[in-house]
């Protein structure tokens, strides 16, 4: 009679918690590969996020290169953070250094440009449009 008691218990306990996540569960996420035109070595990229909705962009290059990246938008509340792909700690990050980004690349490999809203602005439900420009020398 007490295992299932424990298990009703933990069946109601879980079927509560799924109930009430909140709506960051449902993931809007979207990845492009960035590509600069035959002969190019920057791009404009235009978009829009909602809520808790995240863009990355990736794009490729080599250690010693400066990547460049500007961001326009539409509300105060969106940033980009750049981080080595598979990396833990980005190496810019958007909310606390602002919208513009110059910087020498540590290694070989992927880089991925993540645009965002900040969680407070995400949890209104809110909006913003946006430019990207990416260069890289």
């Amino acid at each position: 009679m007490f295992k299932s008691a424990a298990l009703a218990v933990a069946l109601a306990t879980a079927l509560t918690t799924t109930l009430a996540l909140p709506a960051v569960a449902q993931d809007h996420s979207r990845t492009e590969r960035v590509q600069f035109a035959r002969g190019a070595s920057s791009t404009v990229l235009h978009g829009s996020i909602h809520g808790y909705d995240l863009v990355d962009y990736v794009l490729n290059a080599r250690q010693g290169q400066t990547l460049d990246i500007s961001m326009r938008t539409s509300s105060t509340a969106a940033y980009f953070n750049v981080t080595p792909k598979g990396a833990d700690t980005a190496i810019f990050v958007g909310s606390t250094s602002g919208n513009a980004f110059s910087g020498a690349l540590p290694a070989n490999g992927d880089y991925v440009v993540r645009v965002y809203l900040m969680r407070s602005a995400a949890r209104r439900g809110e909006h913003a449009d946006y430019t990207l420009n990416i260069g890289i020398r």
